[in-house]
C-alpha cells in the first residue's frame, strides 16, 4: 500500500525570514533587490521537487524601513520572472481584498496561470496594517468582520470572472476566422453591497482551470473564510497539540460547505534552524537572535498587539493588553503572541527573541535527520497536511533543506522523487476545473 505523501511550501523572504538575516554572515544583502536571486530559489525549490514557493505581502513599510528589509517587488510580478526559469513548482501570491478590485486582480492572477502553465496561487489576506490602511485614504483599519464580508463577496466574484469563459468557448479556427464562441463567453452581472462587475474576464482559463485558492487566518472568522474557500491554509502552531487542535477543527467544519477533508491541505509553518549537530543548530539560531535590533523589534512587537510597546522595558513581561474584541487588526496572530507570553512567563525580551525568526511560527534547531523526524510526527499525528518551510536565511537555509531534509523524507515514502503533475492544483492533489486549454504551451 502506497503511504499517503505531504506537501512542502517553500515561504521566501527578502534573504531569509529571521529579522536579522540581512545582517548575518552567511547572507547577502544587497540581493534583495536581485531578481535573479529569487529566480534562482525558485529553481532551488523546484530541484527539490516542491509543490510550491509563496511570498506574503504588505503593502505599507511599516516599522520596518530603519532596521529590517521590506518586501520590495510586488508578488506577482516577482513570480513572473520566476516563472520564466521554472516549469513545475507553483508560484504563490499574497494579495490583498481590501485594496484591490475584484477583476483587476483575477485578470493578474489569470495572467501568472497562463504565463506558468498554470502554476498560479493566490494568498487571500484581508489586511489589517493601519499603516496599509492610510495609504488607500483610511484613517482606520475596517473592523474585522467588515474585512471579512468584503473578501467573501470579492472572492465570489473573482472566481466568477475565472470561469466565465466555458471550457469550450475558446475556437481559434483560422480557417473561419471565429477565435471565441461568443455565446460561451459570459458577463457575471454581479451587483453586491460592495462591489459591481459586469464581466466577463478578458481571457479565457487557463490549463489548471483557475489558481489555488490559500489562506492564512487562524481567527474565528478566518476560519470559517477557510472552510468555505480555501484549498490550502497557511498557520502558526508552536506545539503537536496546538497543531492537531487546529486540524481537526478546520477540517471538521468543510461538510457545512458540502466539502471533502481532502480539499482543504493544512501547513503549518516551520522556521528550521540545520546543522550536522544539534549544538551546532542551536549556536546558528544564536547567532541570529543576537543580531536582532531591540528597537525594530519592539515596532514590531507594537504592531502585533495594537498596543505602543516601544518606551517599555525589554526585561519586564507584557504591559495588560486589550482583550482580542478590541482588535482590529490581525486577531489570530494577536492572540498566538499573546498566548505565548501569557503562558511561558516571558520578558519581552525574550518574547522578541522568540518571534524573531518567524513572528510566532514554530521554530526548531536541530540536525536534517531530527527535523524530518519532527515533520513525520505532525504528519502522521494529523496536525498536518504538509508544512511551510520558513528558511531563517537564503539561499543557504533553503539549500540544506533541499539536499538533507527533502531525501531522509523521499527515502521514508514520505515526499515525491519526481513530480507527477504540471499544476498547482495537481501538486496539491485537487482537480483541476475543465480548461479551455489542454496543455501548456511552450
Amino acid at each position: 500500500m502506497t503511504r499517503k505523501q505531504l506537501h512542502l511550501n517553500a515561504f521566501l523572504m527578502g534573504v531569509g525570514h529571521h529579522e536579522a538575516a540581512w545582517r548575518h554572515p552567511r547572507t547577502d544583502a544587497t540581493r534583495v533587490l536581485d531578481v535573479a536571486h529569487f529566480q534562482g530559489l525558485a529553481q532551488l525549490a523546484e530541484r527539490g521537487k516542491l509543490d510550491s514557493v509563496f511570498f506574503a505581502d504588505t503593502l505599507a513599510t511599516g516599522p520596518r524601513i530603519r532596521n529590517n528589509a521590506p518586501a520590495i517587488f510586488e508578488p506577482i510580478t516577482l513570480l513572473t520572472a520566476m516563472a520564466a526559469v521554472t516549469s513545475r513548482v507553483g508560484l504563490i501570491a499574497t494579495a490583498s481584498t481590501g485594496y484591490n478590485e475584484p477583476f483587476n486582480l483575477a485578470r493578474k492572477f489569470t495572467s501568472l496561470d497562463h504565463i506558468s502553465g498554470g502554476r498560479a496561487g493566490w494568498n487571500i489576506v484581508t489586511s489589517g496594517g493601519v499603516d496599509e490602511a492610510a495609504n488607500f485614504g483610511y484613517d482606520e483599519v475596517p473592523d474585522h468582520a467588515g474585512r471579512y464580508d468584503r473578501a467573501a463577496e470579492f472572492v465570489d466574484i473573482t472566481t466568477a470572472l475565472w470561469t466565465s469563459w466555458d471550457e469550450d468557448a475558446l475556437v481559434l479556427d483560422e480557417g473561419s476566422g471565429v477565435f471565441a464562441d461568443s455565446d460561451k463567453v459570459h458577463a457575471i452581472d454581479h451587483r453586491g453591497p460592495r462591489f459591481s462587475v459586469r464581466g466577463p474576464l478578458n481571457s479565457p482559463r487557463s490549463v489548471q482551470g483557475r489558481p489555488l485558492l490559500v489562506q492564512a487566518g487562524s481567527s474565528e472568522s478566518g476560519q470559517a473564510f477557510a472552510a468555505r474557500y480555501a484549498e490550502a491554509v497557511f498557520t502558526a502552531q508552536r506545539t503537536l497539540a496546538e497543531g492537531q487542535h487546529f486540524y481537526q477543527t478546520l477540517k471538521s467544519r468543510l461538510a457545512e460547505f458540502g466539502r471533502a477533508p481532502d480539499e482543504l491541505k493544512v501547513l503549518p509553518g516551520i522556521v528550521p534552524y540545520l546543522a550536522s549537530t544539534e549544538a551546532e543548530a542551536i549556536a546558528l539560531e544564536r547567532e541570529f537572535t543576537d543580531l536582532i535590533s531591540p528597537e525594530y523589534s519592539l515596532r514590531q512587537l507594537s504592531w502585533m498587539l495594537g498596543t505602543d510597546l516601544t518606551a517599555h522595558s525589554l526585561d519586564s513581561p507584557l504591559p495588560p493588553l486589550p482583550p482580542i474584541e478590541q482588535i482590529r487588526g490581525n486577531k489570530s496572530r494577536y492572540q498566538l503572541v499573546k498566548n505565548l507570553a501569557e503562558t511561558e512567563d516571558l520578558t519581552v525580551r525574550q518574547l522578541i527573541g522568540l518571534l524573531g525568526g518567524g513572528r510566532g511560527h514554530r521554530t526548531f534547531a536541530g540536525t536534517p535527520e531530527q527535523l524530518a523526524d519532527e515533520l513525520e510526527l505532525w504528519f502522521d499525528g494529523g496536525a498536518a497536511d504538509g508544512f511551510n518551510i520558513m528558511p531563517p536565511y537564503l539561499p543557504g537555509g533553503l539549500d540544506i533543506f533541499v539536499d538533507h531534509v527533502v531525501p531522509i523524507l523521499q527515502q521514508r515514502g514520505l515526499f515525491r522523487t519526481e513530480y507527477t503533475e504540471t499544476t498547482l492544483r495537481g501538486h496539491y492533489g485537487l482537480e483541476s476545473l475543465p480548461s479551455t486549454i489542454t496543455a501548456p504551451r511552450g
